[in-house]
């Protein structure tokens, strides 16, 4: 069990390979999500199966591009994100763009817990014919919330070894599934639909990398263990090749899918469908490891919520930090899974609002990055005026102001289900792309202003 917290990790105990990255990042994209977000892409954006194949490719270099960078912060200053982020907001400076991030991480929790209640309970009724109520429904929420909650108590080792062996087998039966959809699928309607519009194109790679950036902030959760002398563009290729190596066949896999199932982009199970569309012998397996692999998201997410409720004053142990966003979690997928009229409206609705939050802080956070940053352990610790990164009153004015800004025109961009800004009918807002400008306000507004002195935390060339 991992007992170390925001402290950062001494170098001697810096023993990590960069290759664990790859499963790492193959499991965080382990969800049937994708093959919802698939089906919509064909269904909704009305785009051919090469168009899909386009975003399919793109989504992940864009996103996980970003996460990989920002993660090469984790092997250089040893600790998490949010708490490196002290560095560049300040002590106190940190508070605003951190209880964004962890409210945000509210929800796409609650979304993987929503997904991997309807996978257990599409178990029971391909299995035993066993029908929805809503005690078992908050029966299911509630396993596996308390599976994630226990997984991400035992650390970073535990998750290592599961995403290992989930990553496994999640290829193993994804190899099963399209081999089926080879023999089975309608080829001459897939291959023969025609092209959507350029701009459904463009809307779809936002859509899918507006999720792949909120792990921005965690990445250097799962990079501090690495040697500061780990090769900066490894790091970013083994998080790359992760992510799109799962997220790939997903989403095509929905792309066919659709073609038979149309409803699965509009549907308000996510799941259910797959025990229609596939055999009995491989949808309940594959079912399984799918919903260890969302326990693993879960999991994840998790683990760096624990961090950043430490950064906002939580005084507790990670492992116990955890659990409010467990309990946040479980009532807000019991109101989703009752009350919401469609799942994919709300989902995608959700992706871009936290797309723009998590883009605010990766604007500032990645530009400081460019500058050159030199992480100090002491100061990052220390929360008192004595801090080398107190700055102004304990505020990085600068950066704040960035994010700040960037926040509100970015939202000024984004159209959802619950929010419309009055900018949204532009290009960048039909296109998906909030969470672009977002990052190229708070990125060059940080790039333009001024530098707060940092004293021991100074400057230095940036090594990737």
């Amino acid at each position: 069990m991992e007992t170390r917290g925001l402290d950062p990790v001494p170098d001697e105990e810096r023993t990590g390979r960069v290759r664990a990255l790859f499963p790492t990042w193959a499991a965080a994209n382990m969800t049937v999500l994708l093959l919802t977000v698939g089906a919509g892409l064909v269904v909704l954006n009305r785009l051919s199966f090469w168009q899909v194949l386009v975003v399919a490719v793109s989504a992940p270099l864009v996103s996980f591009g970003l996460v990989g960078f920002v993660s090469v912060a984790g092997k250089r200053g040893g600790a998490p994100g949010m708490a490196l982020s002290r560095a560049v907001f300040g002590q106190r400076g940190n508070l605003a763009p951190g209880a964004l991030i962890w409210v945000a991480r509210w929800g796409w929790e609650t979304m993987n817990a929503v997904t991997g209640a309807y996978a257990l309970l599409t178990v029971g009724d391909v299995l035993f014919g066993v029908r929805t109520t809503p005690a078992l429904i908050m029966g299911t929420l509630l396993a596996f919330v308390a599976g994630s909650f226990l997984l991400s108590g035992l650390g970073l080792r535990a998750l290592r070894v599961c995403c290992t062996w989930s990553a496994y087998l999640f290829g193993a039966f994804s190899v099963l599934v399209l081999g089926h959809l080879a023999v089975t699928a309608p080829w001459r309607l897939v291959l023969d639909r025609p092209p959507g519009p350029a701009s459904m194109v463009i809307a779809g790679i936002g859509i899918l990398t507006a999720g792949g950036i909120s792990w921005a902030p965690s990445g250097p959760d799962f990079t501090r263990y690495l040697p500061r002398t780990a090769p900066g563009p490894a790091l970013v290729a083994f998080t790359v090749g992760g992510a799109a190596v799962v997220l790939l066949p997903m989403v095509l896999m929905g792309a066919v899918m659709a073609e038979a199932t149309p409803a699965l982009a509009v549907t308000g199970d996510p799941v259910s469908f797959i025990g229609a569309l596939l055999p009995t012998w491989l949808s309940v397996p594959y079912l399984i490891v799918t919903i260890t692999g969302m326990v693993l998201i879960n999991a994840m997410s998790m683990y760096s919520a624990g961090f950043t409720a430490q950064t906002l004053g939580f005084s507790l142990p990670r492992a116990w930090a955890v659990g409010v966003n467990a309990a946040i979690s479980l009532f807000l997928g019991a109101l989703l899974m009752m009350v919401a009229s469609s799942f994919i409206e709300s989902f995608v609705s959700f992706l871009n609002l936290l797309a723009v939050t998590f883009s605010a802080w990766i604007g500032v956070f990645a530009t400081d990055m460019l500058r050159g940053r030199s992480y100090d352990p002491v100061a990052l610790m220390d929360t008192t005026p004595a801090s080398a990164y107190w700055y102004t009153g304990g505020v990085a004015w600068t950066a704040v102001a960035a994010w700040a800004a960037g926040l509100a025109v970015g939202l000024l961009f984004t159209g959802v289900e619950w929010f419309t800004g009055p900018l949204a009918g532009t290009w960048p807002g039909r296109s998906g792309l909030g969470w672009a400008v977002t990052v190229l306000v708070s990125g060059g507004l940080y790039a333009a202003l001024p530098r707060p002195g940092q004293g021991r935390g100074a400057a230095a060339p940036l090594h990737i």
